[in-house]
C-alpha cells in the first residue's frame, strides 16, 4: 500500500530466530497508501448504504401501510443518492493515476495502474485447530505458531510494497493456498471460514467459503501491483522503459491466467468481459512503452526511419482504439471509469496524429537522391498504404516533387485535426483535466504540427481538398503476455490429490550417446519419448517420470534448461538421477521440451527456451524441508543524423541513436 517498506522480517527470540516476512507500513502517509485507505473507507460506507437499501426494500415489500410506504420510499431515494455519490468517489479514486506515475521531473503521457483489491481480516486459527484435532487426530494447539505465521503472511499481503519484494510476498501467499486447500478444505467439510473481497470498481463486497475467491483476488492484486510498478518506472531511461514493458506484459499475462482459470468468480472486476478489457489495456500500455523506447534516443530524420516510426505510432493508436471499443461495450461500460475510456480515446487520436506527422516529415523534408536505394524506398512506401489517392503509385510519389508535397501536406492537415480532436476529448473529462502534463504534451504536439504546416503553406492550399490516406499499422516488437516465474512451481504437480511412488535412483551413463530421452516441463521436468532399449530404461527409468534431483542437486523447482545444464555437465563415470512417478493419474504434458542423449544434447525443439550458464536463474537451488506440515513442500524463493523527438512538456532533446534493445528474454539453445 505504501512505499515505506519495513525490514523483510524480524527475529523472534522465542522461535529460534525464525524470520517472519512483513508487508510495508500501512500507516505511512504516502500518496498510494492514502488512496488505498480512502478506498477501504468507501467500501465500508458502500456496505452500510447497501444494507440500508436492502432493509428499506424488504420493509417496502412487507408493509401495506401507505404512510409507511411513503416514508420508506423517501428514505430509499436518499440511500440511492448516497450510493451514487459513493460510486462517483470510487471512480475518482480509480481515476487518480497521478500518484502512480514516475516522480521524475520530466514526465511522459500518464499511464493507468490498477488499484489493489481490499479484503477483511481472516482468522484461520480456531477452525484449523479444530480440524487438525478432529481430522488428523493431533493436538491443534501444537501448530499455533505455524497458523500465526499463515495469518501474519495474509495480513502482510494487504499492504504489499510497490516493488519485486511486494510481488514476492503476494506470490508466497498464493503458493501456500493450494497446500492449505488440500489440507483443510474438502467438499464434505465446511471450514466456517469466509473470505470477503471488495470489487475494485464498485466497492460491492463478495464473500465465499472456498478458496477460489481468495486465489483469484490475490492474482488480481499481483497484476495490479505489476501495473503500479510499470507506471512508477522512469520512462526517460532505457532501463526504466524495459522495466515498464516487462511489468505491463506480466500484468497482462496474470490477468489472462485469471480469466482462463477462474471463470466463475462472482466479483464484477474479475468477470470475463472486464478481464478481457484489462488484458487489452495492459498490452496497449506495454506497446506504448515499446514505442517510447524506440523514440527515446530520438527518431532519425531519415526517410526510412520516419516511415517506420509512422507505422509504429499507428500501431499504438490501433491498439488503443481496440481498448476504447471494449470499454464502451455492455456490460463493461457500466462500471469502467469514464476517465479510462476518455484516456484511451485521447491516446487513439494522439498517436494516429503522430503517425501522420512522421509521414508528413518523410514526404516534405526528403527527396530521393542518387545515393538512395530507390527500390527500398518504393517498397517501404508501398507497405505504408493500402491505396494512394488518384491512383498514383509509390514510385510517382517518390519521383514527382509536386505529388510528394501534396500528399505530405494532406498528412500534416490530418495530424492537426487529430491533435485538435484529442484536445477536445481531453476537455470533456474533469478527472483528465487534472493531468496538466498530459495537456502540455497534447498542446506541444499540436503546435509542432501547426508550425510544420505553416512552413509549407502556399496559396494553392486553400483549394486542395485531398484527404490523406490511412496508414497501415506495423510494429517490429509486438507486446506479448508474460507469466511470472514466482507464481509457477511444482505445487500443481506435487499435491495431496495425487499418489506418488517413493523416490528411486537411476544411473545415467555417458558411453552410449546414440540413445536418449526427451525432457519436458517447467518445474518439475518430465521424461517423455524414452527409448525402451536405452541403458537408462533398463536401469528403471520410465516414461512420465519426474526428475527431482540430479546427483546431490534438487531440481523440483528447475526449468528444463537448468536441468539440461546439470545433465550436460555429467562426468565420464555418469551421475545418479532421482525420479518419482504418479500412481493414479496421467499428468498433462508441459510445453517446453529438450532431447537429451548421453552427455550431449541430441536435438532441441523450436519451442524450448533455456537459459545459459550466466543467467542468474540458472543457479541450482536447494529446497530446505520444513518441519511443519503446513509449510512442507513450499518454495522459499527470495528473488550522427539529426533526430526528431517525441513532444514533452519541456523542450525536445537530441541524443545519439543506439540500436533498439529487445524487451524479450533471449533464448539460449544447447
Amino acid at each position: 500500500m505504501t512505499d515505506a517498506i519495513l525490514p523483510n522480517g524480524h527475529k523472534d527470540g522465542q522461535t529460534d530466530g525464525k524470520i517472519f516476512r512483513k508487508g510495508c507500513n500501512p500507516f505511512a502517509q504516502t500518496g498510494r497508501s492514502k488512496l488505498q485507505n480512502k478506498r477501504a473507507n468507501l467500501n465500508q460506507q458502500i456496505i452500510k448504504q447497501m444494507r440500508m437499501r436492502a432493509g428499506a426494500e424488504n420493509l417496502l415489500r412487507a408493509t401495506s401501510n401507505n404512510k409507511v410506504k411513503e416514508m420508506v420510499m423517501l428514505e430509499l431515494s436518499y440511500v440511492n443518492s448516497n450510493l451514487q455519490l459513493l460510486m462517483g468517489q470510487l471512480e475518482g479514486l480509480n481515476s487518480s493515476v497521478e500518484v502512480y506515475q514516475s516522480s521524475q521531473e520530466i514526465s511522459n503521457i500518464p499511464l493507468i495502474a490498477l488499484g489493489l483489491k481490499e479484503t477483511k481480516e481472516v482468522d484461520f486459527s480456531s477452525p484449523f485447530k479444530a480440524y487438525i484435532s478432529s481430522h488428523y487426530n493431533e493436538n491443534g494447539a501444537s501448530y499455533e505458531d505455524e497458523l500465526a505465521d499463515l495469518m501474519d503472511l495474509r495480513q502482510s499481503c494487504r499492504t504489499p510494497s510497490r516493488s519485486e519484494a511486494g510481488v514476492e510476498l503476494l506470490a508466497k501467499y498464493f503458493n501456500h493456498l493450494p497446500l492449505v486447500e488440500s489440507r483443510f478444505f474438502s467438499a464434505a467439510h465446511h471450514s466456517g471460514i469466509f473470505f470477503t473481497w471488495y470489487d475494485s470498481f464498485t466497492g460491492v463486497p463478495v464473500c465465499q467459503q472456498n478458496l477460489s475467491l481468495e486465489k483469484a483476488s490475490i492474482l488480481f492484486n499481483v497484476a495490479a501491483l505489476y501495473s503500479q510498478i510499470a507506471t512508477r518506472s522512469d520512462r526517460q531511461t532505457s532501463s526504466g522503459l524495459r522495466n515498464a514493458i516487462s511489468a505491463f506484459q506480466t500484468a497482462a499475462g496474470i490477468v489472462n491466467h485469471l480469466k482462463e482459470t477462474f471463470t466463475h468468480t462472482p466479483s464484477y472486476d474479475m468477470s470475463p468481459a472486464m478481464l478481457a478489457m484489462l488484458i487489452r489495456m495492459m498490452l496497449a500500455q506495454a506497446q506504448e512503452c515499446l514505442f517510447e523506447q524506440l523514440a527515446l534516443p530520438g527518431v532519425r530524420n531519415e526517410f526510412l526511419s520516419l516511415l517506420r516510426m509512422a507505422q509504429e505510432a499507428a500501431k499504438v493508436s490501433e491498439i488503443y482504439d481496440h481498448v476504447h471499443q471494449s470499454m464502451i461495450q455492455t456490460p463493461v461500460k457500466d462500471n469502467v471509469p469514464f476517465f479510462w475510456s476518455t484516456m484511451s480515446q485521447v491516446k487513439t487520436n494522439h498517436y494516429r496524429s503522430m503517425a501522420h506527422y512522421f509521414l508528413a516529415l518523410a514526404l516534405l523534408d526528403h527527396q530521393v537522391s542518387p545515393s538512395d536505394d530507390e527500390d527500398q524506398h518504393e517498397k517501404t512506401l508501398s507497405q505504408v498504404y493500402d491505396r494512394l489517392p488518384d491512383g498514383c503509385s509509390p514510385l510517382d510519389v517518390l519521383k514527382k516533387p509536386a505529388e510528394r508535397e501534396r500528399i505530405g501536406k494532406a498528412h500534416i492537415r490530418r495530424a492537426i485535426a487529430g491533435h485538435e480532436e484529442a484536445l477536445r476529448i481531453y476537455s470533456l473529462c474533469h478527472h483528465l483535466n487534472k493531468l496538466e502534463m498530459l495537456q502540455d504534451i497534447l498542446k506541444a504536439s499540436h503546435q509542432r504540427s501547426l508550425r510544420k504546416a505553416g512552413d509549407n503553406q502556399t496559396d494553392e492550399e486553400f483549394t486542395d481538398y485531398l484527404e490523406a490516406p490511412d496508414i497501415i499499422s506495423k510494429t517490429e516488437h509486438q507486446a506479448e503476455m508474460e507469466f511470472p516465474s514466482a507464481l509457477k512451481g511444482p505445487l500443481s504437480v506435487f499435491s495431496a490429490k495425487q499418489r506418488w511412488t517413493p523416490p528411486r535412483t537411476v544411473r545415467l551413463r555417458t558411453e552410449d550417446r546414440d540413445l536418449g530421452f526427451t525432457l519436458k516441463g517447467d518445474a518439475p521436468v518430465q521424461v517423455v519419448s524414452l527409448d525402451p532399449l536405452s541403458p537408462v530404461a533398463a536401469d528403471g527409468l520410465k516414461e512420465g517420470d519426474y526428475i527431482v534431483a540430479v546427483g546431490e542437486v534438487e531440481c523440483k523447482w528447475m526449468a528444463v534448461g537448468q536441468v539440461m545444464k546439470l545433465l550436460k555437465d555429467v562426468e565420464e563415470q555418469g551421475v545418479d538421477i532421482t525420479v518419482v512417478s504418479v500412481l493414479d493419474a496421467n499428468p498433462t504434458m508441459p510445453t517446453k521440451s529438450a532431447t537429451f542423449c548421453g552427455n550431449l544434447p541430441k536435438t532441441y525443439s523450436m519451442i524450448c527456451l533455456a537459459y545459459d550458464g550466466d543467467d542468474k536463474n540458472g543457479k541450482s537451488r536447494k529446497i530446505s524441508k520444513k518441519s511443519s506440515f503446513l509449510s512442507w513442500g513450499l518454495k522459499n524463493k527470495m528473488k550522427s543524423a539529426s533526430t526528431v523527438s517525441l513532444p514533452t512538456a519541456e523542450q525536445s532533446w537530441n541524443k545519439p541513436c543506439p540500436t533498439f534493445p529487445s524487451s524479450y528474454k533471449d533464448a539460449t539453445h544447447f
